[in-house]
């Protein structure tokens, strides 16, 4: 039983880490958006990968399901991410 309940925890702590890591880059994408400089951008490509990392870490424990909200969150962040690195390479053709 106790192992029930441990795993229902790491679930739990996954998923927050998950939400937690899509809410900073959440941040980092904005800042990004803000002042479009290569420091910002690259900051927020390193926090989109960690961001992924967390993401498929909370679906491995929770077998994809609890992750919907996060999932959606991270998506939205990578098109934004997306329009900054096309708006930024474009701009120096």
């Amino acid at each position: 039983m106790p192992k029930r309940y441990d795993s229902s925890l790491q679930a739990d702590t996954n998923v927050s880490q998950a939400q937690n890591a899509v809410n900073k880059l959440h941040f980092a994408v904005s800042q990004a958006m803000s002042h479009p400089t290569e420091q910002t951008i690259e900051q927020a490509e390193r926090r989109l990968a960690h961001t992924e990392q967390a993401m498929l870490q909370a679906e491995r424990s929770l077998g994809g399901q609890g992750v919907e909200l996060a999932e959606e969150m991270f998506a939205e962040e990578k098109r934004r991410l997306n329009s900054i690195q096309s708006q930024n390479g474009q701009g120096n053709q």
